[in-house]
């Protein structure tokens, strides 16, 4: 699972919506949890990246090398790391591409992918890549912001007043 707060969300969302109709691209910085519970991953930052693949309708992402290198740098003994990567897909769907799969080598990065239709942000989810010795391939894992809760788990019946 992969956890963030709504604001780190509203980021994501607003700099898919602002590309448009080309790529947003960016790094996101955060831990995995140890011990019991250990697939989540939490979200602290969020950083947006200039897409160097942009232009001419690319349709295409590419992270400035230099923000990730910074942002190691500046991580480098503590807590959290770059931890993964976010794009959005103009006019497309909120999961990776067949060309996204071709670029990605590193299967510990957490995907999030935001699909913007006509400039407006409908979709994100978030992915992560498998080698299962056969093949590669992206996962989906549940995307979650901070402020999520549980529903309050009444009584179909009764909360249909048919008790």
């Amino acid at each position: 699972m992969i956890v963030l707060d709504p604001e780190h969300l509203r980021q994501i969302v607003g700099a898919a919506e602002a590309a448009y109709p080309e790529e947003a691209c960016g790094l996101l910085v955060g831990h995995r949890d140890e011990g019991p519970g250990a697939g989540t991953v939490h979200i602290a930052a969020v950083a947006e990246s200039p897409n160097l693949a942009a232009g001419a309708r690319a349709e295409r992402f590419e992270v400035d090398p230099a923000l990730r290198l910074r942002l190691q740098r500046e991580l480098r003994g503590g807590a959290e790391g770059v931890i993964g990567l976010y794009h959005s897909h103009p006019d497309g769907v909120a999961q990776p591409s067949d060309r996204d799969l071709e670029a990605a080598w590193e299967p510990d990065l957490v995907w999030l992918v935001t699909a913007v239709a006509k400039g407006q942000a409908i979709h994100t989810s978030a992915h992560v890549l498998i080698h299962d010795g056969q093949r590669v391939r992206f996962d989906e894992v549940p995307l979650r912001t901070t402020d999520w809760r549980p529903y309050g788990g009444r009584d179909p019946i009764e909360g249909a007043g048919l008790a």
